[in-house]
């Protein structure tokens, strides 16, 4: 891609708006960071292949296995690390407390809690993989310029 098509197009995403519609301040401001920090960043780390006299930019074998990073976490929800933390914490609390026999949890045998904290796990599984599945970075709308057509 072209330095100049990317920055109209990032001009465009990052201003709610499309490319026929975005300012020459707004096109120059995403232009001039791409090329001064982002670009140089990203080929340094084997992201880009970016040819700087050319203003050519392509993505490499490592930069397409990023997908994986650009976790999406709207309004109020929490990332997917800090739920599995907080459920692995839930979950060694019921192992501690059915070790040391606490009641009332002491009333169902080691192997209904074992089957308990796997089900939890996966539950919790399913639902991420389901979430990501729908929740990765452009799929869920088109950009700006293509809303209209």
């Amino acid at each position: 891609m072209q330095l100049g098509d990317l920055s109209e197009h990032i001009a465009a995403w990052e201003n709610g708006t499309t490319v026929e519609e975005i300012s020459a301040n707004e096109r120059k401001r995403v232009y001039t960071s791409l090329q001064s920090h982002h670009l140089p960043k990203m080929a340094e780390r084997g992201i880009i292949e970016y040819d700087s006299r050319a203003g050519v930019i392509e993505l490499t074998d490592q930069g397409d296995e990023l997908d994986v990073y650009l976790e999406v976490v709207a309004g109020r929800d929490i990332p997917w690390s800090q739920y599995y933390l907080g459920l692995s914490a839930v979950n060694a609390t019921i192992v501690a407390a059915v070790a040391v026999g606490v009641w009332p949890l002491s009333l169902l045998s080691d192997i209904a809690w074992a089957a308990f904290i796997v089900t939890t796990v996966l539950v919790s599984a399913i639902a991420h993989v389901y979430r990501d599945s729908s929740m990765q970075l452009g799929t869920n709308e088109k950009p700006p310029e293509l809303r209209d057509t």
